[in-house]
């Protein structure tokens, strides 16, 4: 198969309208949940502690606390299940994978902000 060919098919499919995303970023998901014959869109807000691939391929993980436990969802960034990604807080770190944030909790667990 030629890869021109494979490049234009996925170009096409690739969403254009989305933020910079970067880690330690807070952000809002806007995600398409299907029940049954009816569709809805249901947020999930929290801190990008990776993003990982690039191109058509590229994923970010998204981890926020619900009820005192840590939930992260892994969401394909050019997905149709995504229908919107709004920046809440720009916050300031220096590594690319926040992974530490799973063992913190509490104030441990703050991110500073970009002014």
């Amino acid at each position: 198969m030629n890869l021109n060919l494979v490049n234009e098919i996925t170009k096409s499919q690739m969403k254009t309208d989305l933020p910079e995303l970067r880690p330690g970023m807070t952000v809002k998901v806007g995600v398409k949940i299907k029940e049954g014959d009816k569709s809805r869109i249901q947020a999930f807000e929290g801190t990008i502690i990776r993003i990982k691939g690039s191109g058509i391929g590229e994923t970010f993980t998204v981890r926020k606390l619900s009820n005192g436990v840590g939930v992260e969802r892994t969401f394909p960034l050019h997905s149709p299940i995504v229908d919107s990604i709004q920046i809440v807080r720009v916050g300031k770190v220096r590594r690319a994978k926040l992974y530490y944030l799973r063992g913190r909790s509490g104030k441990s667990a703050r991110i500073k902000e970009v002014r």
